[in-house]
């Protein structure tokens, strides 16, 4: 009887454990809304240098990836189901699709991804046709990947179709060389939700995009920074990181779309008010700036003008000494 009571005790232990380990695993999924919200404005900007509707572009990547939850965008940043061929000689990703074993492309980060996906459809000559339609007529563009093979399914238009009206996707279409600047809604999509359930950002740290394994993240006067690769911009980093633009643009004190050279650091935490000890001055060099200086120590630009008792636009010329530590002597 006792050994009965204690399989029963062990079997009761490993459903409590199975059914906590299955609630953690749902919770950590991304919702649609909370994709749509992160990738938008990257749609946007797809849409404005490669003219492929943003709609059709977030609807497919909604559809392919399963919302950013799909084993080809957590593992292999394919967020639209891409597949390798004879002129792809990137990194790959095995997965069982129409056949066994097929082979996928595979991207470093989901921008890679996204302008993988423009250039896939601007490149081919199956596509073409496509440009000539309004770019705003979402239905004919949804018809229209099915007619050139894009998709094997059927239902592949209305599938895309029943995304772009359920969560209002066409008014990214709006955003088409328009001189506004997208703002994030509170929610785009009519859908309610249950309390507590899909709040914005629930899930992101276990996205299919995880900035800190595909960027090379540094402590600089212990702030967390990177160095810009080319392409990047503050508006995708701060999509990639998922911050608000202000933050992004304050952390680096730029102004809002400012242009980001590569090779910059990018801060992604607020610098500090000093540079660390042993970097008490600096002489300026050729071409460097305050910005500049305040960039490779991970100092506030603010701090840098007060220390140096400098006004706000001030040029610091070539050989001067800037305080990096203490206020300069009058």
């Amino acid at each position: 009887m006792h050994r009965y009571r204690s399989k029963i005790f062990l079997l009761f232990v490993l459903n409590i454990c199975f059914a906590v380990l299955t609630f953690s695993q749902d919770s950590r999924r991304n919702s649609r809304q909370d994709y749509i919200d992160i990738f938008a404005k990257l749609a946007i900007q797809e849409m404005n240098e490669f003219h492929v509707p943003a709609s059709i572009t977030m609807a497919q990547a909604c559809l392919e990836s399963g919302d950013g939850n799909s084993v080809l965008s957590r593992e292999g940043n394919n967020h639209f189901g891409i597949k390798c061929n004879s002129s792809w000689s990137g990194p790959s990703i095995r997965k069982d699709d129409e056949t066994r074993n097929e082979c996928f492309r595979k991207y470093g980060t989901a921008i890679e991804s996204f302008r993988d996906h423009s250039k896939f459809l601007t490149g081919g000559m199956r596509y073409q046709f496509l440009f000539d339609y309004n770019i705003k007529d979402y239905r004919k563009w949804a018809y229209g990947l099915k007619k050139a093979g894009y998709a094997t399914d059927p239902q592949y238009p209305e599938r895309l179709i029943k995304i772009i009206e359920e969560f209002q996707l066409h008014k990214l279409d709006e955003y088409y060389n328009s001189s506004k600047s997208y703002v994030r809604p509170e929610r785009m999509s009519a859908v309610k939700k249950s309390p507590g359930r899909h709040k914005v950002g629930i899930g992101i740290d276990d996205f299919s995009i995880n900035p800190y394994a595909n960027r090379n993240v540094e402590r600089r006067n212990n702030v967390k920074a990177f160095v810009a690769k080319e392409g990047d911009t503050y508006e995708q980093i701060a999509a990639e990181f998922s911050m608000k633009e202000w933050e992004i643009y304050k952390y680096n004190d730029v102004e809002p779309g400012a242009r980001l050279e590569a090779g910059s650091f990018v801060y992604i935490q607020g610098k500090r008010g000093s540079a660390p000890r042993g970097n008490d001055f600096h002489i300026m060099k050729q071409g460097e700036s305050l910005w500049s200086v305040a960039q490779w120590y991970g100092v506030r630009l603010n701090a840098l003008y007060r220390k140096n008792r400098m006004s706000q636009g001030d040029v610091a010329k070539t050989g001067q000494q800037i305080s990096l530590r203490k206020m300069m002597r009058k």
